[in-house]
């Protein structure tokens, strides 16, 4: 949990001690000093985190994460593509469609 919420809800707990405390009637003493001890113990625990939160390391800038380097097509595989989509081409042409479109060619004068 961070040091910020602890904090939050020690003080929530604090504050319901103190209203638990000022409604309770005077004629059970022993309850109330035990309430009286439990706040206490929530007073030096949010001293405890405060110290702890106030004496760690500072945060250190994110780093920029570096970009991914593009990598490009190497020689033999261009001269792969270029074989295979002469194939493609090939094809098409023997049997009468584009090999963009897959439409059929059209005769010309």
């Amino acid at each position: 949990m961070k040091a910020k919420k602890a904090v939050k809800r020690l003080g929530k707990v604090e504050t319901l001690l103190s209203s638990v405390i000022d409604q309770f009637a005077a004629s059970v003493d022993g309850v109330r000093d035990l309430l009286d001890s439990a706040k206490g113990s929530v007073i030096k625990a949010v001293e405890a985190v405060n110290l702890h939160s106030s004496t760690a390391a500072p945060k250190k800038p994110p780093v920029k994460a570096q970009e991914p380097k593009r990598r490009g097509l190497s020689a033999q595989g261009r001269k792969r593509l270029s074989i295979a989509a002469k194939k493609r081409w090939a094809i098409a042409k023997r049997k009468g469609v584009s090999a963009v479109t897959g439409r059929p060619l059209s005769k010309t004068a």
